[in-house]
């Protein structure tokens, strides 16, 4: 006990300062195709990862916030799995607390803290689990509490990744999806957030939904729960606000890639001829859509806040009328230290796109050495897949999907691009199953962390 006291001290000595560092945000555009890893820094100076623990036992707020950025840091820019394999209980507690009882900058850097956590033990522990069933609730009572409207941003991609990473169903992603939806499209009635949040909140809760639409089954998606969706989505692209149009332009183009349009429209109010009415109105949904886009696709200016988001709009709806009309996917390629990833589908561009924001410049160094996010983009660097051996490709068992020969043209790229397609299917599977594997393993883990980190 003195010597946590100790520790406490010493950590408050490093860390007391009155300076008001600024929070970094993570809405930085994708721009880069070839990208290179940050320098590997002693992030924090002097002060280690443990001592920034230690600072998050003390009560001054920005003694707190000062350990928190630091922490953030050390996550971002390099893996830290020895640091986290015995402390993430306690790291995941102390960063609730702060969401707790914190400012709305410290309840800032405690999302960003809690999603790096979760990134950096991956999907093959029990841990990121729990990291999700343990945030969900706190992320609620803050979201209820009435929290800065500035800081629910970072709350929801918060809640986005802890659910991309520790879901293990489908229902469970949709309940994450409807809290999030309702900072989209508030309700009449009780609402977990504001009546009439800001366009800025707006924006960054449609980009977390369909970031986590991405990973659904069009199959299993719940009707009932999103009728209408895509209409007031193309409400949106109405709206001045480049941004928002853009988030709804990428939300629209995975709706149409997940497939099962039908349960995103609402029924018609027709019941004589349900399977006719409701094919009409798809039909002319669709066709009003489309109209929406070839205008966005060649907008001349002038219409929209934002200006410098002009051509990244433009861009936009050009590939998404592309999809539209002809069946063509998304095709870029980035590049990670000379290592290619293809990016050939809307679900991966927007999981790419999503996590290279969330994660800022420590993206490059979580690729390239992150499991986790490995798996998720089937991407292996060329110095690790030299010692991997045959038996763990085996264990893996994406490359030996079998995939009938068919034109990478039109609707044919769909079997190869789809996040339903049967290797997309398989690498689901696969984290699942380790999943699954890892908490027989961890029985009794929480047990040994808890001596272990005294």
């Amino acid at each position: 006990m003195g010597r946590r006291k100790n520790q406490q001290k010493n950590a408050a000595a490093l860390f007391d300062s009155d300076d008001d560092e600024s929070l970094s945000t993570s809405s930085e555009a994708m721009s880069e195709t070839s990208l290179a890893p940050e320098p590997e820094e002693a992030y924090g100076g002097n002060a280690s990862l443990d001592s920034c623990l230690d600072a998050l036992y003390e009560k001054r707020g920005t003694t707190r916030e000062k350990a928190l950025s630091l922490l953030i840091d050390g996550f971002r820019n390099k893996l830290q799995h020895q640091f986290v394999a015995n402390k993430y209980v306690t790291l995941l507690h102390q960063f609730l607390n702060s969401m707790k009882k914190g400012s709305a900058k410290e309840i800032s850097l405690a999302s960003n803290a809690i999603g790096l956590l979760a990134i950096t033990v991956g999907a093959e522990d029990n841990a990121a689990r729990e990291i999700m069933d343990e945030t969900m609730t706190s992320l609620l009572q803050v979201l209820k509490s009435g929290t800065d409207p500035s800081k629910i941003s970072y709350i929801l991609e918060c809640l986005a990744i802890v659910t991309f990473i520790g879901s293990n169903s489908s229902e469970e992603t949709e309940k994450a999806m409807q809290i999030i939806w309702q900072f989209v499209r508030p309700k009449l009635g009780p609402n977990v957030g504001p009546t009439k949040p800001s366009l800025a909140v707006m924006t960054a809760a449609l980009s977390a939904w369909s970031f986590l639409l991405t990973t659904m089954d069009g199959w299993k998606i719940n009707s009932k729960t999103w009728q209408e969706s895509i209409s007031y989505l193309s409400s949106i692209l109405d709206k001045d606000d480049r941004s928002m149009r853009i988030a709804a332009g990428e939300a629209i183009a995975v709706i149409f890639e997940v497939g099962s349009l039908e349960k995103f429209c609402s029924e018609p109010k027709d019941s004589t001829d349900k399977v006719r009415n409701g094919a009409m109105h798809i039909q002319g949904l669709r066709a009003k859509i489309l109209n929406q886009v070839r205008d966005l696709a060649v907008e001349a200016g002038g219409k929209g806040s934002a200006k410098k988001d002009l051509n990244s709009q433009k861009t936009l709806f050009r590939e998404v009328l592309e999809f539209l009309e002809d069946g063509y996917y998304p095709d870029t390629t980035m590049k990670f230290a000379g290592d290619a990833l293809v990016i050939s589908s809307w679900s991966r561009l927007i999981q790419v796109n999503f996590l290279k924001r969330f994660l800022g410049g420590g993206f490059v160094k979580h690729m390239l050495e992150n499991e986790l996010l490995q798996d998720v983009f089937d991407f292996t660097p060329k110095r690790k897949s030299e010692g991997v051996s045959e038996s763990s490709r085996l264990d893996k068992g994406i490359h030996y999907v079998y995939v009938p020969k068919v034109r990478k043209e039109g609707s044919c790229q769909r079997f190869y691009k789809s996040p339903n397609s049967a290797l997309n299917k398989a690498r689901t599977q696969i984290l699942n199953k380790k999943r699954t594997m890892s908490q027989g393993k961890n029985t009794g883990h929480y047990a040994v962390s808890a001596g272990d980190e005294e």
